[in-house]
């Protein structure tokens, strides 16, 4: 064996005999950064409009911030192996658009094609074969992810358009509003079903080998592949669960709309990666936790409520993103944390 292949294997089983520390790497004090931060907003929040700590008013941001949520945990995944998609969004409007197209009666702007059942089944059909496409460009191909997605991006926002012609799909079928207008115990189950993928994402991260083999990749994929982890097998898993969440999160959406619009997703990759930033996930791959994640989104929405609440007009909403990513790179490289190298 040649020096060179020695030290990525003895880079490799390092990286996965460090990685077991993982397994509590939602409990460190990092991932805890912003819990503060999201306790002095709920005070100004309160102080601003006293209709801020309304059992409403924290439901409504949980709802509307769940959709989001789910796209950010996407994100989460592939940031952590070091890739990057930008097709979430499109892929947000397609899925759920694709489908009320197909089960839509023609009333609703639709074809009516299939029955209303078949709705969610193919909602996520679409976008776990998105997910598919990118990852065999990206992985069997071998293009530059920025730009598959990118591209990706592009056609799905097209194909959306063309199939909709600009319009609006309403009159959706029950199995499409289920998820945004059904509640359990008071609470939307779209929440409930966020908090759940979130806690599944964290014991995946912390507490099993595909979690740890996540994190070396993104850390060394060379050394990872030495240490005999199946990194194209890892990725392929990680870019299609990624469309798959994509879609979810656009049903979701729709549900709680009750409509798709030919433009639902446009814009909100900004946001996802603004949360996912200042949630401490590393651009550079192989660093953040999912407990990291969803109190970075967490923050962010309570910000915009805030603001809302105050009067601000909803146009700042995206410079005050921007702001959060800068502020955020900035402090990290001052702590150290090096969010981007």
């Amino acid at each position: 064996m040649s020096e060179t292949t020695t030290a990525a294997t003895s880079e490799g089983k390092g990286l996965l005999a460090a990685t077991p520390a993982r397994r509590i790497a939602f409990a460190k004090l990092r991932d805890f950064a912003l819990v503060p931060a999201i306790i002095v907003i709920a005070i100004i929040g309160q102080i601003v409009n006293p209709v801020f700590l309304q059992k409403d008013n924290l439901i409504n941001v949980l709802q509307t911030m769940s959709e989001i949520a789910v796209l950010v945990l996407a994100e989460t995944l592939v940031l952590i192996v070091k890739r990057m998609d930008l097709s979430l969004e499109s892929t947000m409007g397609l899925a759920p658009g694709l489908a009320a197209w197909l089960t839509v009666p023609k009333s609703g702007h639709g074809l009516g094609a299939l029955p209303g059942g078949w709705a969610v089944p193919v909602t996520l059909a679409v976008g776990l074969a998105v997910g598919a496409v990118n990852a065999l460009l990206i992985i069997r191909f071998g293009l530059n992810g920025f730009i598959v997605t990118l591209g990706m991006l592009i056609v799905l926002r097209g194909l959306l358009t063309g199939v909709s012609g600009g319009q609006t799909f309403f009159n959706l079928p029950s199995s499409m509003l289920y998820l945004g207008t059904t509640e359990w115990f008071g609470v939307p189950v779209s929440v409930w079903v966020t908090l759940v993928l979130f806690a599944i994402g964290i014991v995946v991260l912390g507490w099993t080998g595909f979690g740890r083999s996540l994190y070396a990749i993104g850390g060394n994929i060379d050394a990872a592949k030495a240490a005999g982890i199946r990194t194209d097998r890892v990725l392929w898993t990680v870019l299609v669960t990624a469309g798959g969440l994509a879609a979810l999160s656009g049903l979701m959406l729709s549900g709680r709309l009750a409509s798709v619009a030919s433009a639902q997703g446009n814009g909100d990759i900004f946001t996802v990666f603004a949360a996912a930033v200042i949630g401490g996930i590393s651009l550079n791959g192989g660093k953040g936790s999912m407990f990291g994640a969803f109190t970075g989104v967490l923050l962010l929405f309570l910000i915009q409520n805030v603001l809302t609440l105050g009067g601000v007009p909803a146009q700042w909403i995206g410079a005050l993103n921007g702001s959060i990513i800068l502020v955020a790179l900035v402090i990290s490289r001052i702590t150290g944390g090096k969010v981007q190298d």
